[in-house]
Parts: C-alpha cells; sequence; structure tokens
C-alpha cells in the first residue's frame, strides 16, 4: 500500500505553501543571523581606516534570549577587530528581569573597544509607558553602565582612535519626546568628523542644522517583513526610502542597520544582522 504520493498535487502544495511560510518566518530567518558590511569615505586625506562595529534592537524578550544577544555579540567580534562599537537603542521590548547576565554580555564589547549608546523608543519613556513598557530608561541605564557602555543622551564625547579625533554624539529617542539637539551638539569640536547615534532615521531631518558626518540608526529591522512588490509597509518610519543600508543624503551618510532582535518574533526576506563600517 502507498502511504505517501509520489508527487505533492497543487491542494497540498497551496495547503502546505502557507504553513511553511509562517513556520520559516517565525523559526528561521529571525535566527539567521548575518554580517553587514559597508565602507564609508568619512576622511579626507591618508590615515588608517577605522572599523566601527553597530549593533541594534536587540529586543531583549520572550522572543529573542540573552543567548540569541550573545550569539550577536560574538558574531560581531568574531567578523572584524572593532576600534569603535556602536549601540543604537531597543535594548529591550517591554519590562526585562535579567539584568546582570544581559551586562555580562555586553561587557564584551566594551572589552573590546569603547563603547556607546543611544536609547529606543522601547527603552523606556513617554511611547514606551504608553505601550506597556517603562516610564523612563532608568533600568536600561543602569544595566549599560555596568557593562562598561558609555550612554550618550543628548551628550558627545570627544575620542582619539589611531590618531584620529572624532566626536561620538547621542541623542535621546524622538518617540520618547527626548531628543535635545541643541544640548547633544554643546560639547563637539568642529574641526573633527561627528558620528551621531539616533535611534530613529526619520530624525535626520530635524538634526540637517547640526555638524555631523554619519549617523548610525537602527528602529525599522529593515522593515522587519519585506515582502515581495509590496516592500516594507511595516516600517514604523515615514520616509520609507531609508529603511536598511547605507545612503547618501544631503552630502552625509546615513546608515540604517537590521538590526538584531525582532518584535513578535516575526522576521522575512530581511535577516537579522549585525554592521561592519569601515571609516575610511
Amino acid at each position: 500500500m502507498e502511504l505517501y504520493p509520489k508527487k505533492l498535487s497543487r491542494r497540498h502544495f497551496l495547503l502546505l505553501a502557507p504553513i511553511a511560510g509562517v513556520a520559516y518566518m517565525r523559526f528561521g530567518e529571525p535566527h539567521w543571523l548575518g554580517v553587514g558590511r559597508h565602507h564609508v569615505p568619512l576622511f579626507s586625506g591618508a590615515r588608517p581606516p577605522l572599523t566601527l562595529l553597530q549593533l541594534s534592537d536587540f529586543h531583549a524578550s520572550e522572543y529573542v534570549s540573552l543567548d540569541f544577544i550573545a550569539r550577536a555579540v560574538e558574531l560581531g567580534l568574531r567578523s572584524c577587530v572593532p576600534d569603535l562599537v556602536c549601540l543604537t537603542g531597543d535594548f529591550i521590548t517591554w519590562e526585562w528581569e535579567d539584568w546582570d547576565r544581559y551586562a555580562k554580555i555586553l561587557a564584551r564589547l566594551t572589552s573590546a573597544a569603547p563603547t556607546f549608546a543611544c536609547m529606543g523608543n522601547h527603552d523606556g519613556g513617554y511611547w514606551a509607558a504608553s505601550s506597556k513598557g517603562y516610564e523612563d530608561h532608568g533600568l536600561v541605564d543602569a544595566m549599560l553602565a555596568k557593562a562598561g557602555v558609555r550612554l550618550l543622551h543628548n551628550a558627545a564625547a570627544q575620542i582619539l582612535v589611531k590618531d584620529t579625533r572624532l566626536n561620538v554624539v547621542g541623542v535621546g529617542d524622538n518617540w520618547a519626546h527626548e531628543m535635545d539637539h541643541e544640548l547633544a551638539f554643546a560639547n563637539t569640536s568642529p574641526a573633527d568628523a561627528t558620528i551621531l547615534l539616533s535611534h530613529n532615521p526619520d530624525t535626520k531631518s530635524a538634526l540637517l542644522g547640526k555638524p555631523w558626518d554619519l549617523m548610525l540608526c537602527g528602529h525599522t529591522h529593515g522593515g522587519q517583513l519585506d515582502l515581495p512588490v509590496i516592500g516594507t509597509p511595516f516600517a514604523p518610519i515615514e520616509d520609507k526610502r531609508y529603511v536598511a543600508g547605507l545612503h547618501q543624503w544631503q552630502g552625509r551618510w546615513l546608515h540604517v542597520t537590521k538590526g538584531v532582535g525582532n518584535l513578535h518574533g516575526m522576521r522575512f526576506n530581511c535577516r537579522p544582522e549585525v554592521s561592519i563600517l569601515t571609516l575610511g
């Protein structure tokens, strides 16, 4: 007796294809970490290139475990020797408890290179409080401090890397109504290149009047679901030209990473990534 048909019928295919697609979106692609690499001609004149590792949107939650976040950190450190690490927000999705282990994971980054961060909309504040999150980002702040990560919340740092001076500026999250660009840029050196950390790429227009050269963002998850023909309708930004990747904009550079984690445990045609930028 033949238990299985030799060929899959059209009817069976139509029944199984959606199930396989959903299974892939839930159990396949969200765990398929990749490495995005870009070259950014940031400097003029001859000088050694700098390697910047950007990680974003960890979204620690029931869908994104600390084990997976640790995998992303290790992948980034195996894939390059960073001169600088930048974390661009959304460390959690809603509430979180295991802060000590989270700090130990991120401490792997700070032991490798100077590490800076900005806040995301899920980390706490006006928007998060209205969406079952924390009223402020104090718990995330404390975790970053324990890990040795320097939080730039409407603040700037001047660093020297391989004889190259840089401004690193971080602004508060736009959805949290905490972005203060005047305060953020108050202590920058106009003679040096400036890397700007801003979670949401839609903030680029509000920040156009400030002296930055490269803006690093997350927030979009690359659209999270990149659908054939339709594109990325669920990307949470207004300007959907800048959902992912490296772009030139108004004579500057804008990089939007697809991020590590996700919301609701789903990704399609949009693998999670760690991003490596060579600044030359």
